[in-house]
């Protein structure tokens, strides 16, 4: 197993208040060359959660449980210095909103060769050929690397900033909502891409997102997250045909299907928690139409419910 989080819990801590806790023992696992979705409402941890694999939290985030086993190594124990040799060389992370990541003022191809002489013992020309290697590789001509950021569309922008993550060939790759203000049309080549990159270098990928799917097309194995736990895991033909907690179920209910025509869209009443105000036991019992008693204040255990398929909830 590539990837091995366990009871992963990150907290906030504002300087006026009681600690948040915004990912609450979060566990998963990964294989090599696999890719997972990570699917839930904003505010849910997903990011955060991704964050904390590899340190990068903001200062008054803390990781205060829980491993995170990569190859064997926990990367939560690791000193600082030997935390870097890892980003980029074994986990590499397209961040959200990447398209605008870029620095205006320095060429693509200068930004991408700077994180490959960061961490690769190479020459300034062997960097070069590597940047346009890389460049060729998510589908932008090589002879555009001198170009600013403002010379290239979204989409390439997106996909050069796909190339800056592989530049160090990792084998963990974290897409944080790849396909954000993209049009359809580009969506779709980002997700082909995606996919295409994971077969052809076997590199594993989470993907965080809202969109259910991206999951269904691009995933083998999904986790749903609720206010900061989470909700199902498993396979993602498993969870789409024979979704088990509730939430998952409304969230697929919400989800529009061009394959039933005539049919309404359902949406789920309430919002999601604030990490101010989490409630007590299921943290989505107040929009639940299930809830009993025992969910407003028993906590589920994320337990097996199928063949590889976890849920957390106490009627399943």
């Amino acid at each position: 197993m590539l990837l091995e989080v366990r009871d992963l819990t990150v907290e906030f801590f504002p300087p006026d208040g009681p600690p948040l806790r915004a990912v609450d023992r979060v566990s998963f696992t990964l294989a090599r060359g696999e890719a997972l979705g990570v699917v839930g409402e904003s505010g849910c941890g997903k990011t955060t959660a991704m964050l904390a694999l590899l340190r990068l939290l903001p200062p008054a985030g803390r990781v205060t449980g829980g491993q995170v086993l990569f190859d064997g190594v926990d990367l939560l124990a690791l000193p600082p210095r030997e935390l870097r040799a890892h980003r980029w060389r074994d986990l590499a992370i397209v961040f959200q909103g990447a398209m605008n990541a870029l620095n205006p003022v320095r060429s693509v191809g200068d930004q991408i060769r700077e994180a490959i002489l960061a961490h690769r013992s190479l020459t300034r020309r062997e960097a070069d050929r590597r940047v346009a290697e890389l460049l060729d590789r998510v589908g932008i001509a090589a002879s555009r690397a001198n170009q600013y950021p403002h010379q290239y569309s979204g989409g390439m922008r997106q996909r050069a900033m796909i190339a800056m993550a592989l530049a160090c060939e990792p084998q963990l790759l974290i897409a944080d909502e790849p396909t954000t203000a993209l049009d359809v049309m580009v969506q779709a080549q980002i997700l082909d891409l995606l996919d295409r990159l994971r077969r052809d270098l076997d590199v594993a990928m989470i993907i965080v997102t809202h969109d259910l799917g991206v999951v269904a097309e691009t995933c083998q194995s999904a986790l749903v997250m609720y206010g900061g736990r989470v909700a199902e895991h498993g396979p993602v033909e498993a969870l789409f045909t024979a979704p088990r907690h509730p939430y998952t179920q409304r969230l697929l209910q919400a989800f529009p299907d061009i394959g039933k025509t005539g049919s309404a869209l359902t949406g789920i009443p309430g919002a999601p928690p604030r990490l101010s105000d989490l409630p007590s036991g299921c943290r989505f019992h107040p929009r639940c139409a299930l809830a009993t008693e025992r969910c407003r204040v028993e906590t589920p255990e994320l337990r097996l419910v199928g063949p590889e398929q976890r849920a957390a909830c106490h009627y399943v």
